[in-house]
This record gives C-alpha cells, structure tokens and sequence, in this order.
C-alpha cells in the first residue's frame, strides 16, 4: 500500500461522509465511510512507519561511517578547491605527474561513485522528511474526519426508523440466565442450547470457512489455546485494535446478546447459525441489540474511547518508527455445538 493509495483512499471516504447525507440507507453508507476512513490511516500510518524506519536506517549508516564519510568530503573539497595546473605538477617532474594522473584515474570514478551515492542518499533522506510532514498533516485532518463519520453513524442509528427485523425472545429468561451465569462459555453455552428460529434469508456459515473478514480492523496478538503472560490458555483469539475501531458483523446473524456481562466488558454474540455462536468481547457503544438479524457488514458497536481525544489515536511509536498505538483488546470466540474453536479458521486475514 503506497502513500499515495492511502490518500486516495482517505478523499475517498471524505467524499463518502459528504454523500452519505444524501444516502436512501445512511446507517450503510456512513459505516461504509468509516471503514474506509479506517482502512486509509492504516495505510497512511504505515507508510509513515516505513518512511521513519528508512529514515532511521540512513542515519544510522551515516552514522556508522561517519569517519570514511568525513574524508569522502574532505578529498572532494579539496579537488574542488584546488586549482587546476597545481593538480597536474608534481615535484618528482613529468614521471610523477604521469604516475599521479595514474594513480587519480582510478581512484576519481570511485570517490565519484561515493560522492553520488552519498548525494541520493540526502536526497532520499530530504523526500522522507517531507513525506512524513505531509503525511502527519493529512493524519490529523483524517482523524478529524473519522471522528465525525462515527458520531454521524452513532445518531444516524439512533434516528433509524427501519429497524431490522426481530425474534421472538423472553427478556425475563435471558434476566434469569445472566443471574446464573459465572463465566463466558457457560453463558454461551446456555445460549446454544436454545438456538434462535431459523432464517431463510441466513445461508450456510459452513461455506464461510476460512474467508470471514475480521469484525474489526487490527492485529491478533494471542491466537486460539496459547498462553498469555500469566500462564492462562483461552478458547479464542485476541485482536488488538485501535480505540474507537468500528465493528461489523462478518456474516449474516442473529444478535443473540448485547450488552455487559460480568468483567467482560460489553459483550456481542451472534448466531451465524444454529449451533454455531461467535461472542465478541470487549466492545465500547453497542449499535444493535438481542433479537436483531443483521447483514454481513452491518455496524455493531465501537471499541472503547477511555479518553474521547483525536490526539489519542496519534500515539507515535519509538519502537516502530512512528505509527498508531492499538490501545484496545477485542477477544473473539468461535462454538460449534456449544464447544469453542479455532475461530481464526475461518478468517481471511491473520
């Protein structure tokens, strides 16, 4: 992904958050914007990462050769500043000065090679620096434009008349199961027992293997069944994302449950399917509720905001060369039958 393809893509969503006011679907199209939005800094901050990290690289040459690169200048200074007979006389006569034109016919073509290898070096270096300056001007106004896709989207799906259809569901059922209810998979193993109705517009999520776009832009940092820190394993696969990072569905579902759940954090489980649930936790503002269908692609909620700050999403990483922090954890569980597995199966991107 080029710089330049990241700024298409940022003008790109730019357009679509003016459009999207005029949209017959604006709850689509503003999440579209914000998908775009997200996906342009991601790319833009990449290439400021990439472009701090070569930056860093040249330096650190420069650096490191600091003394050869030192009397590389001081030879090409001095045949710059030395006139021309004096560099054509020597003391021992016409056999020296034969001997001397030798001598500088071989070594000028490689000082001459060092000087232009030097010279583009500060030249790639000079175009680095005003890329990142560039770059780290249209990042801030981007996330200026983020900022307001999401609060656009948030009131657009609190204003939306055309909610999406329901099944049928016993609120004080699910009251009397959250009351039960001391973990995670037991919560969503009471769920599985009871799928919801079947619908036909949901087709197969078996076919779906291995090609489901991830519910949030972002990293995984702990896969299915590996340790953390603490030496605990957990049935799912942990993301890391980007504070106030929007989240989708990636297939068509049933909302099952959403809302908090112990020290979880708000907590969304869809059902693909019967007998399959996938639970995402960690969630911030929720968009839907249990009893929802939803499309593939529809609008879930945001990852938390601890701050509310745009300066919070420009946190500029020493250790990666300048980027964005992924301050926010979303943990995704995959169940088949009531039992976990490896979600990350089914998922395109790794």
């Amino acid at each position: 992904m080029t710089a330049r393809e990241a700024s298409r893509m940022l003008e790109d969503a730019a357009a679509g958050l003016r459009d999207a006011d005029g949209a017959r679907d604006r709850v689509e199209a503003l999440t579209e914007t914000v998908r775009a939005y997200e996906h342009g800094l991601d790319a833009l901050r990449a290439g400021i990462r990439d472009a701090a990290l070569r930056e860093r690289t040249i330096l650190l040459v420069f650096d490191a050769e600091r003394e050869r690169l030192a009397r590389l200048l001081g030879v090409l200074q001095r045949i710059e500043e030395a006139p021309a007979p004096a560099t054509l006389l020597h003391p021992e006569g016409p056999l020296g000065t034969a001997r001397l034109g030798m001598i500088v016919a071989d070594v000028t073509p490689a000082v001459a090679r060092e000087a232009r290898a030097l010279r583009e070096q500060l030249e790639e270096l000079a175009v680095l620096r005003a890329l990142q300056d560039g770059a780290m001007g249209q990042l801030e106004a981007a996330l200026v434009g983020v900022q307001d896709a999401r609060s656009a989207l948030s009131q657009a799906i609190a204003d939306r008349v055309d909610l999406p259809e329901r099944f049928a569901q016993d609120p004080d059922a699910m009251a009397r199961i959250l009351e039960s209810v001391d973990s995670l998979g037991s919560f969503a193993a009471m769920l599985a027992e009871t799928p919801a109705p079947a619908v036909d517009t949901i087709r197969d999520f078996a076919s779906a293997r291995g090609s489901l776009p991830l519910p949030a832009l972002g990293s995984v940092v702990r896969g299915f069944n590996e340790f953390d820190a603490a030496g605990i394993s957990r049935p799912g696969a942990l993301l890391a994302v980007p504070q106030n990072a929007l989240l989708v569905a990636p297939w068509p579902a049933s909302v099952r449950y959403a809302g908090p759940l112990l020290d979880y954090g708000n907590v969304i489980i869809l059902e693909p399917q019967g007998y399959y649930l996938l639970i995402l936790a960690g969630a911030g503002d929720l968009f839907v509720t249990a009893g929802e269908l939803v499309p593939s692609g529809a609008p879930l909620g945001l990852m938390p905001d601890a701050e509310g700050e745009i300066d919070e999403e420009l946190i500029v990483s020493d250790a990666l060369g300048g980027g964005v922090a992924l301050t926010e954890t979303l943990y995704m569980e995959l169940r088949q039958g009531g039992s976990p597995v490896n979600p990350m199966e089914w998922f395109a991107a790794q």
